[in-house]
């Protein structure tokens, strides 16, 4: 039996709990329950603050979590990055009125407001800049129109929230931040339980970038269509009836396979089709 920590609310919940679904688990809440059991798997799943899941993960209590790169970070504590999880993208900068000249390299002896105060010390220090950090736990971003910082650093996915602010990003992100699965110093990565489930949200993760792409091509033109679409090792090709025709299948990158249709359109495919992986073991 181990224990997996997923996110109680938000988007990054809701995330993590498709993505567990899809991989085979239990772990659907009805209401605001704190535990779902899942008995076939021998998993006990736990909804914590994300903010939290980093410090019970890198204490041994609970095995491993989801939770983002930039909570991870934060928490400093001794965890591992088991697998990066492809959503929950986002990038933590600074931001100063939109009038201003400001860059980080200014903010000696300034009041910068964030929810993050360790990686802004960290940053800081880096810089070998004082700065007076002003912790918040929420709304950094109108802490400058009050009067409470003269710069924030937060977390960015869109920056629209910013520009209603009246803020603008300056300098380069401290961190890019995106789900993670992570586990600590104490957890047994060799695990059965815990080897099956990153195999599993692995593929999941993984088959999210690729679609499968088929379609018939004429066998003279082979070498060109097999250049086009060459899979992850070869495409697979079979025979038609047709004479001088063959059907391929190959892997295609998912952000791609608008742009190689094109391509394999204008080289006289036929019947080309586009279908979603659910999940592989590659």
């Amino acid at each position: 039996m181990i224990k997996i920590a997923l996110p109680n609310k938000g988007t990054l919940s809701e995330d993590s709990v498709r993505l567990m679904t899809e991989a085979g688990y239990k772990c659907k809440r009805y209401n605001r329950e704190l535990f779902v059991h899942d008995k076939k798997n021998e998993i006990d799943f736990v909804f914590l603050r994300p903010r939290d899941i980093a410090v019970y993960v890198s204490q041994g209590i609970i095995d491993i979590g989801i939770t983002g790169r930039d909570l991870a970070q934060e928490a400093d504590v001794v965890l591992d990055e088991a697998l990066a999880l492809g959503f929950g993208q986002s990038k933590f900068c600074y931001a100063v009125p939109i009038q201003s000249s400001l860059t980080p390299d200014d903010f000696n002896g300034l009041r910068i407001a964030t929810s993050y105060p360790h990686l802004v010390k960290k940053d800081l220090v880096k810089r070998q800049i004082q700065g007076d950090i002003v912790k918040l736990d929420g709304a950094v971003e109108i802490s400058v129109t009050l009067g409470v910082a003269d710069a924030i650093a937060d977390v960015v996915q869109s920056g629209r929230t910013l520009t209603e602010a009246g803020l603008k990003i300056v300098g380069s992100p401290i961190l890019e931040s995106e789900a993670l699965i992570i586990a600590g110093p104490h957890t047994s990565i060799n695990d059965p339980f815990i080897t099956t489930c990153l195999d599993r949200v692995r593929g999941i993760v993984v088959a999210r970038k690729y679609v499968m792409m088929e379609y018939d091509a004429p066998k003279n033109l082979l070498k060109k269509f097999c250049a086009v679409t060459p899979g992850l090792e070869s495409p697979t090709i079979a025979p038609l009836s047709k004479s001088g025709w063959v059907a391929v299948k190959a892997m295609v990158k998912q952000k791609d396979a608008n742009n190689v249709m094109d391509d394999l359109t204008k080289l006289g495919a036929k019947g080309i089709i586009v279908t979603n992986i659910r999940t592989c073991r590659l």
